[in-house]
């Protein structure tokens, strides 16, 4: 039997792409309920940090960021950037993965706004 296992509009259909934008979503919804101010910052996904151009040097595990930030400047909103790849590499299930995301994004945010990350959301780092 060829085709499709389920129709497109059931989750199974999802891709990973799509469920890992959906992990985002989800943690950006958390935090707009105590920062309402998110409403103005774009959250993206991106597959992998793209290198600078400063060399052509290779990245160790520690150094491959998981998100990263464009503060808002000239009419641009900030912009908060997730890495999926490298997450997901860090990552072995969803719920696991779910984590990491919100802990990215948490990091992010509180960057992007100048506060710690215990102060965007007081549950950081209690996985």
């Amino acid at each position: 039997m060829r085709g499709p296992i389920a129709p497109p509009q059931v989750p199974l259909a999802a891709s990973r792409a799509e469920v890992f934008a959906d992990l985002v979503q989800d943690s950006v919804e958390r935090l707009e309920r105590r920062w309402p101010q998110l409403a103005d910052v774009d959250f993206v996904v991106l597959e992998v940090p793209r290198l600078d151009g400063r060399g052509t040097e290779a990245w160790s595990d520690e150094a491959v960021p998981l998100g990263g930030i464009v503060p808002a400047r000239e009419g641009r909103r900030g912009r908060v950037v997730v890495y999926r790849r490298p997450v997901e590499i860090r990552t072995k299930g969803r719920d696991e993965r779910a984590a990491l995301v919100h802990e990215v994004v948490v990091e992010q945010v509180a960057e992007l706004l100048g506060l710690t990350p215990e102060t965007v959301d007081p549950r950081y780092g209690e996985d």
